[in-house]
């Protein structure tokens, strides 16, 4: 019987449909990397996240492997232009939380430029502090999208009723531009938006993508809100932007992941960081089990697959 190691909590759902179509699951979420090589050989379906490293070794390892389904966006530990000479089809659910990011960016957002947080933690000393705690509108302001997808198409939809421009940035997107949204260089978003919000995954492309310069060209005053991946942004030179007050931050993700004690980001008064949550509301797990075991289904009859990932653009 055709095996699936699910190596990641998923709902009942999904378990209970890959069995309805002919499959033996085997549910492992505290799979290491180790026990999935030893046990891989005749496994036709993996169901992932980003747990486990799915690369070149471990592929060789897997001569029935058939298909991978990544629960969510972003295929980095997926050796997917290796998987694609197996003819192993990798599959990803990016839309699944589009929206579940953009309320959590939007969420961020505001947070930062209403200084909740801040506000919130010097009540909670005793401080009752008004005038450095007044807020700025979010209403009229240029905001700047950095990938132009899933993620970036909802985070703008959510943003139509602030009045905002937006400057939207895709490499592999052309005449996109529509309503308040504009086409702009990485450069123009860089150098005119007064918040730069990234929504690109992790390739080899993106990967330092927003440095020294870029920073260097953003506004006095301006926010940077990163709920992408934490690489794309080079750290040490946020950490610079952030000691000298030009900016402001807010981190669903970070680089390293999790930082580690005392590190430069954490001790930063103008940086708002939550702890890569922004994608996993209920409402995107149960979103991407359903996408899943619709792929499973359109894999068993021979119809196309949807999402299907063989390169690392983005």
């Amino acid at each position: 019987m055709q095996r699936v190691i699910i190596t990641a909590k998923v709902h009942d759902y999904l378990r209970e449909r890959l069995t309805r179509k002919g499959y033996t699951v085997e549910y492992a979420p505290q799979m290491t990397y180790e026990e999935l090589s030893a046990t891989i050989a005749d496994v036709e379906g993996l169901i992932v996240t980003t747990r486990l490293k799915i690369d070149r070794k471990i592929l060789e390892l897997a001569p029935a492997l058939k298909w991978i389904g990544r629960l969510g966006s972003g295929m980095e530990l997926i050796d997917t232009e290796y998987a694609a000479t197996r003819g192993i089809q990798c599959v990803s659910s990016p839309e699944g939380n589009r929206n579940a990011v953009g309320e959590h960016v939007l969420g961020m957002l505001l947070g930062l430029m209403n200084k909740l947080y801040t506000s919130h933690a010097e009540i909670k000393e005793g401080k009752w502090i008004r005038d450095a705690n007044r807020g700025t509108e979010l209403t009229g302001r240029t905001v700047g999208i950095i990938g132009f997808g899933n993620a970036g198409g909802a985070f703008a939809k959510l943003l139509s009723s602030f009045e905002v421009t937006i400057l939207a940035y895709d490499k592999y997107k052309y005449d996109f531009a529509k309503g308040n949204v504009r086409e702009a260089s990485l450069e123009q978003v860089a150098r005119y938006a007064d918040v730069v919000s990234f929504h690109v995954p992790l390739t080899e492309e993106t990967r330092g993508l927003f440095g020294s310069t870029e920073l260097g060209l953003m506004k006095h005053g301006a926010l940077l809100v990163n709920a992408a991946r934490g690489p794309v942004v080079v750290t040490e030179a946020l950490v610079e932007a952030l000691k000298t007050h030009r900016i402001r931050a807010a981190l669903d993700v970070t680089d390293p992941e999790p930082l580690p004690d005392g590190h430069p980001l954490w001790l930063a008064p103008n940086c708002l960081i939550t702890p890569h949550v922004g994608g996993s509301t209920p409402e995107f797990i149960y979103r991407a089990f359903r996408f899943g075991a619709a792929q499973v289904r359109r894999f068993i009859a021979g119809e196309p697959l949807e999402n299907v990932v063989t390169d690392a653009r983005y």
